[in-house]
């Protein structure tokens, strides 16, 4: 073999592996880890073993641990959260805006499974990691889009006008993260109380939202 011609790896490069992308597999691993037991109790050792790699391949890629939740939280975070949100802009009726963005939260824990817990942890809870990363970059538009369409709708007689408008995505996050992150606890509970899942989840809080933000609760039931 001519060594002029033998193809060299860069120094401190990881050996590519077929069909597996090993920055991805660290992020899940991370987000995992981050949803089970908290950033703050979770080491990167413990992040690059659930990865199935070495400590260095985390460094290498994301060189400590700030970095890696910065990434965490622009490519994995913010895109959720985008999705999950920014269609509001296409409604100007409560109803619809508040039954489509409860779907949409489902859809995106469905696919996230780790969404609810690491955000009770670590955005909802005081002293949380990513609540400062996550608010610096997200766009506010659409929550003051929802608070002026209930706002709106509240001047013309249509909902009940003791309902705050600030308090609308408190209502939306409180009726589905906070039980979908709680799932767990319901199987300790007395078994009156066992059985409920993912699809209770979502009717209640579905048929809550939209009874409470409605003139008409059994017509918008319907609609």
């Amino acid at each position: 073999m001519n060594p002029g011609r033998t193809a060299r790896r860069s120094i401190g490069r990881p050996r590519p592996v077929a069909g597996v992308d090993l920055r991805e597999r660290l992020l899940d691993a991370a987000l995992t880890l981050f949803s089970e037991q908290g950033i703050g109790g979770t080491t990167l050792a413990e992040i690059a073993a659930k990865a199935g790699v070495t400590p260095a391949m985390v460094h290498y890629y994301f060189t400590n641990r700030n970095r890696l939740l910065d990434a965490i939280v622009k490519e994995r975070l913010l895109p959720i959260v985008l999705g999950v949100w920014s269609p509001l802009a296409e409604s100007r009726e409560v109803v619809p805006m508040l039954r489509g963005l409860v779907q949409r939260i489902f859809k995106a824990t469905e696919v996230n499974a780790w969404l609810p817990s690491l955000w009770l942890r670590e955005i909802a809870s005081e002293g949380g990691q990513l609540r400062t990363r996550l608010f610096r970059l997200a766009s506010f538009d659409y929550v003051r889009h929802l608070i002026s369409t209930v706002a709106a709708a509240q001047r013309r007689g249509e909902i009940n006008p003791e309902l705050e408008p600030r308090l609308v995505l408190m209502s939306v996050i409180g009726n589905t993260m906070l039980p979908l992150a709680t799932l767990g606890m319901w199987q300790q509970l007395p078994p009156v109380l066992q059985g409920v899942n993912r699809e209770d989840i979502a009717r209640h809080a579905e048929a809550l939202l939209v009874s409470a933000f409605s003139r008409n609760p059994a017509a918008a039931r319907e609609g």
